[in-house]
């Protein structure tokens, strides 16, 4: 792959991370957990979710925390929004990104957003423009790009369609999701040119969630292919509530491993990632699935002979 250095993490773990546990963090326990992932290295992180916390329990205490997360120069914090009230809360709290999901199958997307995927990409032709004007930019995801838990397979011209109109919308960003975790690195590979010529210009994300072992394999596949953008989680940790069998993220330790041995450097402290690896498992009271946090990094001069 080359020395390139122009790969940027987009730490999921508050968020993503936190949305599907059984055990919610309290805002003090959230700050930590920004914190360590701030000292670790991250510099893009989703914190915040402005979704209904009757729907999403773990998500209560957003603008608590944005009034209290480290505001160190470099560091970025999303929100992620889910319509026009959200918005509004997500900028009256000086959220750095916003993040807008609209998923591709009109099943899931009921599920998760209460509406048909016509409908969601209405609301991101709206929400997009207005946090333009505010000066925030915009990351919208395409949810089941890869594969729906409903509906199956998603077929390409499906995805190009939505590609289309979110481009239309002029957001600063747009990922495409492997919500359930269904991808291989063809599929990566496929789509991520796929979007490039349905979105000409915009640039893209990857968000990889490791459900069948491929996301290691599938984030490689989107850096050989040219992408810049990808989305980790500490520890693993991650899931949807209204996608049936949705485990983790790909580990962003795992991840760091992976690239560096690649030749990459992403700026993040591996041993700083294992810490808070660990201390997150305490804290949700269950082990994680990161491969680091049992293996260690490799060479592993704590395990060397003196």
């Amino acid at each position: 792959m080359g020395a390139d250095h122009g790969i940027t993490l987009v730490e999921v773990a508050p968020r993503d991370g936190l949305q599907n546990e059984a055990v919610h963090l309290t805002v003090p326990q959230k700050l930590e957990l920004v914190a360590r992932c701030v000292d670790a290295g991250a510099r893009r992180i989703e914190a915040v979710s402005f979704a209904n916390p009757a729907r999403v329990p773990a998500m209560a205490g957003a603008e608590e925390l944005m009034a209290q997360v480290p505001r160190r120069p470099g560091v970025r914090y999303a929100g992620l929004v889910m319509n026009d009230r959200g918005l509004d809360r997500a900028l009256a709290c000086g959220v750095d990104e916003i993040d807008v999901v609209a998923v591709v199958t009109d099943t899931f997307s009921r599920r998760n957003q209460n509406t048909d995927t016509a409908g969601a990409l209405a609301l991101v032709a709206r929400l997009v423009p207005r946090a333009r004007a505010a000066g925030v930019p915009v990351t919208v995801t395409l949810g089941a790009s890869f594969g729906c838990p409903f509906e199956g397979e998603v077929p390409l011209d499906r995805l190009r369609a939505c590609l289309a109109a979110v481009a239309d919308a002029g957001p600063a960003e747009i990922a495409l999701a492997d919500t359930i975790g269904v991808a291989v690195p063809r599929d990566v590979h496929e789509r991520v040119a796929l979007a490039r010529e349905a979105a000409p210009g915009t640039p893209l994300r990857i968000h990889l969630h490791d459900t069948r072992n491929t996301a290691g394999a599938n984030a490689l596949a989107a850096v050989e292919a040219g992408v810049t953008v990808l989305d980790s989680s500490i520890g693993g940790a991650g899931g949807c509530p209204f996608a049936p069998a949705a485990t983790g993220n790909v580990a962003t330790e795992d991840l760091v491993y992976a690239l560096r041995r690649s030749g990459i450097d992403v700026g993040h402290d591996l041993e700083l990632l294992r810490d808070c690896a660990r201390w997150l498992e305490t804290v949700l009271e269950r082990p994680l699935p990161s491969a680091l946090l049992a293996a260690g990094d490799f060479p592993d001069r704590s395990r060397q002979a003196g």
